[in-house]
Order: structure tokens, then sequence, then C-alpha cells
């Protein structure tokens, strides 16, 4: 699902009188739940990896199948989300990114924000180290427990 309609559909929740909204596509399933304070709510995003396209499939044509590939396992540390938001490297657009491979970090220093409910959340390092890979793109969804950095 588009993070852009996942927006608007938090917002539509957040604004009516519902409670719970629940919304079934190809693509994945979207359970959006009001909590009891007015301003808070959860999320809950779980969707199908993204597969490859290929590009006859992208122009209308006759799609092959295409197996997902698993990802290989991240050697070091890894750097979790600790919620479900959006996840961006640097504090503001076009800023410099806090963080990029090769970056010293210390334990607390803020390695990214993950936006929640129109709240930036700062996240901070775990562990002190050298960061080895971003797995993330900036605006990309994530998922609680997704992992964005590595550490060595």
């Amino acid at each position: 699902m588009d993070l852009r309609k996942l927006k608007t559909l938090i917002d539509l929740v957040s604004e009516s009188s519902i409670s719970e909204l629940e919304i079934t596509e190809a693509e994945g399933k979207v359970r959006i739940v009001k909590a009891g304070a007015p301003t808070a709510q959860s999320v809950i995003h779980a969707m199908a990896p993204p597969l490859a396209v290929p590009a006859a499939a992208a122009q209308g044509g006759p799609s092959p199948a295409v197996a997902p590939v698993a990802p290989a396992e991240p050697t070091g540390r890894v750097i979790k989300s600790p919620m479900v938001g959006t996840f961006y490297r640097s504090a503001s657009p076009g800023g410099k990114p806090f963080v990029d491979v090769g970056s010293e970090i210390k334990e607390g220093e803020p390695v990214c924000i993950i936006e929640a409910m129109k709240i930036m959340n700062e996240i901070e390092a775990d562990a002190s180290g050298k960061i080895v890979g971003i797995l993330c793109e900036s605006g990309q969804a994530v998922e609680f427990g997704q992992p964005l950095f590595i550490v060595e």
C-alpha cells in the first residue's frame, strides 16, 4: 500500500468516530485501531515483501512468475526500529544525514528520525561502533523491529 494512502487512512480514522479500520488489498493488509486516548492510535501494517516487477509487467504485458529473494543475514550489531513509522536519515528535507556508511557513532548518539503519528522521534544508537550498512531509504515506511543500520 502506498505510504500516502496509509497516512490518509490514519488521518481519516483519527478525525472520525470509528475506532477501527481494516483494509485488505492484493499487496497486503492494513489495520488501524484508535487507542483509548483521543490523539493516540496504533497501526499494524503487514505487507508481503516487494517483488521485482519485470519490464513487461510494468507495461501491462504478461508477467512471468517471480520468486522472492530472502535477504542475506546482516553481520555485526543491528539497530532496529523501535516503532512503526516513516524513516528519515536527516532532521530536515535536504539536510545532512545523521550518519553515513563509515560514520563512527557512540552509544546514545542520534542516527535517524522515525515519524509516527506526526511526531518526529529521534532514534539513538544502542551501541558504539562504525556504520557499515544503511538498510532503509529516507521516506520509507518501517515496521517495529525492522533493521535500520548495521554497526561493527
